[in-house]
């Protein structure tokens, strides 16, 4: 009986523990490079199934191409008036926080409540197809069990609905 109450307390030590990690941001991850669009390009997909990307046929070789593909988002009248609708809807998501908007692109960190991990978002208006291209991916951990994608569905659910 002894051992099972030690087993307990020790359970429920660690517990405390890894909720005080999570809370310092052991688990954030480090901010990626090179963010941004470049000649047309958002970054690759990650080479583990944890980010969606609507370019991900650009990288014909890559080991996750066909789990990271996603549709663009559509235009709701002009690039830059989508992009500031975009800005609207993800600032009402929780744990998002907006570090770079601009006409043509935005760059979105979601921070999820209690573990404090950080998913990367990217959007970026694309003049040459009339579309919104995405990327969104964790930084920490081999699989994100699908958070990214329905995320960005999220954000593509709301903005059809908004009256643009």
């Amino acid at each position: 009986m002894q051992i099972l109450k030690w087993l307990m307390f020790g359970t429920a030590a660690l517990a405390v523990l890894v909720l005080v990690a999570a809370q310092l941001g052991a688990f954030s991850g480090q901010l990626p490079g090179n963010m941004g669009a470049r000649d047309g390009r958002l970054r690759p997909p990650s080479k583990t199934p944890n980010s969606v990307s609507s370019q991900a046929d650009l990288w014909a070789q890559h080991p996750m191409q066909d789990y990271a593909r996603i549709a663009p988002l559509a235009l709701k009248g002009s690039g830059p008036a989508t992009m500031a609708q975009i800005k609207r809807i993800v600032e009402a998501l929780p744990g998002a926080k907006v570090v770079e908007s601009r006409g043509d692109y935005l760059y979105v960190q979601f921070t999820t409540r209690w573990m404090k991990f950080v998913d990367d978002a990217e959007f970026w208006f694309d003049p040459v197809h009339a579309v919104v291209q995405v990327r969104s991916a964790s930084r920490l951990g081999r699989k994100d069990f699908g958070v990214n994608r329905a995320r960005i569905e999220a954000i593509r659910q709301a903005l059809a609905g908004s009256g643009g």
